[in-house]
């Protein structure tokens, strides 16, 4: 065993070492078994006992092995009365690690099947391969806990029904898939860069996590445009984490962010992959747009000095290419700060029947009205966005603004 790691910090490196090789552990025993339910169940059980004794007794120094003996233990003794798992448990040997980084991929790919719903494929494969909780997953789709919990048991019984292989897909196959992978990255990160859950405000594990999957995926597929996108979008958020949150843990926002805090080496690096995954190709996809406007945020040399003219062209571009309210939202912050307040209140129109449970959108209209000195509706607003908002740094925020009217 390595020295336990405490504090903070070590928790959180702690966490990421646990999903790293929960992921791994997952995939081998998809691969074992057979079977997606048994699989997660023993999953689960390795990482809690995992999560509550590597703080004491320090991470082993095979991880992956130990974790394999836990869910290979828990599995004989919840299954040993079934003589169906009784006899896949038999077969539960230790492979040994892994020849290639890629079973977590390899996963999301067997979960993302087209024989699936893409809701389902995306619920499934965040809750299986990511280890996000339904609350998380719910958060991220908008839509209610029961709903996303439904998703993914008829997701996992339709992959046991069908037989569905175990496998990345042959090359030709590799693009039907694509969209749902990349919106599984995707969803990942934006959990970890603001997580739906009240334990923390963000979770670095996750985006790194992330990062790392597009990174795989882009090595898969060097000749997809999108994935360079995503990679180049994930690379440009992480660029200026150092800044997003004060030495208390408080959200900055981006207006009151010290740019000399942000990492500049990666902001060109990643603009680097963007522009040349776009010369090279030329299709022009949501990922690449959506780094395409964080770019324009980043490189600028101070908050007043963003081109929100370029920013509202690219979020048309975007709606036009993946039409959604979140971006409806997103656009009309672009709108405030080129054609005014009540231009921007007036974009909001129409979106509480999609939004109306994102605090986004009330935090949003807030900001907006108090531009406009309708200070009781405003706070109204604030109110409503702290009702509904579980992430902490968010709350300090709407708290705070409340304070001060």
């Amino acid at each position: 065993m390595n020295a336990p790691v405490p504090g903070d910090a070590g928790q959180e490196v702690l966490a990421r070492v646990v999903r790293e090789h929960a992921g791994r552990l997952a995939a081998s025993l998809v691969s074992l078994l057979g079977d997606f339910s048994a699989a997660e169940d023993l999953v689960q059980d390795a990482v809690e006992t995992a999560l509550r004794r590597w703080p004491a007794e320090g991470v082993p120094e095979r991880p992956d092995a130990w974790l394999f003996t836990v869910a290979r233990r828990r599995g004989l003794d919840v299954l040993r009365r079934e003589s169906n798992h009784r006899a896949k448990l038999a077969r539960l040997t230790w492979p040994g690690p892994p020849a290639e980084p890629d079973d977590r991929l390899r996963l999301i790919f067997t979960c993302c099947h087209p024989a699936l719903s893409r809701p389902a494929q995306i619920a499934l494969t965040l809750r299986v391969v990511c280890g996000l909780s339904t609350a998380q997953i719910a958060a991220a789709f908008v839509v209610p806990e029961t709903t996303v919990a439904q998703r993914i048991t008829r997701a996992k019984r339709k992959i046991g029904e069908a037989g569905i292989p175990y496998r990345v897909p042959a090359e030709e196959d590799l693009p039907a898939r694509l969209g749902e992978v990349l919106a599984v990255i995707y969803l990942l990160f934006n959990e970890g860069y603001l997580s739906s859950t009240p334990e923390r405000a963000q979770a670095r594990d996750l985006v790194a996590d992330a990062e790392w999957l597009a990174r795989l995926l882009a090595e898969l597929m060097p000749k997809e445009p999108e994935v360079a996108g995503l990679l180049a979008l994930i690379r440009l958020h992480r660029a200026r984490g150092a800044a997003r949150f004060d030495t208390r843990g408080r959200l900055v926002l981006l207006a009151d962010q010290d740019r000399s805090l942000w990492d500049r080496t990666a902001i060109k690096e990643a603009s680097a992959v963007l522009v040349r995954a776009a010369k090279a190709h030329r299709r022009p996809g949501p990922y690449q747009v959506q780094a395409a406007i964080v770019a324009c945020h980043a490189e600028a040399a101070g908050f007043e000095r963003t081109d929100w003219a370029q920013i509202l062209v690219l979020y048309d571009m975007l709606l036009h290419l993946a039409p959604s309210p979140v971006t409806r939202l997103h656009r009309a912050v672009a709108v405030r700060y080129t054609q005014g307040p009540q231009a921007a209140l007036t974009e909001l129109t129409g979106l509480d029947q999609a939004l109306e449970r994102y605090p986004l959108l009330h935090a949003t209209r807030a900001e907006l009205l108090r531009d406009l000195g309708r200070l009781d509706e405003a706070r109204r607003a604030d109110e409503r966005a702290l009702e509904l908002t579980a992430n902490p740094a968010q709350q300090a925020l709407l708290e705070e603004r409340l304070r001060w009217g």
